[in-house]
């Protein structure tokens, strides 16, 4: 399973009012290609999630708080945040 290790500066953020939408209809969609290892990945965590936590989701529910989450880093954090400087590397990194 592809786990990463959370270092002191990726410190997980504090709970915000930022959440994913959970279940239930959603009216607007988009559409993302990931590749067959993140796939696999996603998967993977889905199935830890039921096996390990007992916490039954979809994967678009896990995508959906992944991205909360990732938004709630930057909106606290800025330009520290996780996602700014996952994009700034450089491409193939």
């Amino acid at each position: 399973m592809f786990r990463t290790t959370v270092r002191p500066e990726q410190a997980p953020v504090a709970e915000s009012s930022r959440s994913g939408s959970g279940r239930g209809r959603h009216d607007s969609k988009i559409t993302v290609y990931i590749s067959d290892d993140e796939l696999v990945a996603l998967e993977q965590a889905r199935l830890a999630l039921r096996a390990e936590h007992g916490i039954s989701v979809d994967r678009g529910r896990v995508v959906r708080e992944a991205v909360a989450v990732l938004l709630a880093d930057l909106d606290e954090r800025g330009a520290d945040s996780v996602l700014v400087r996952r994009l700034r590397r450089e491409p193939g990194e």
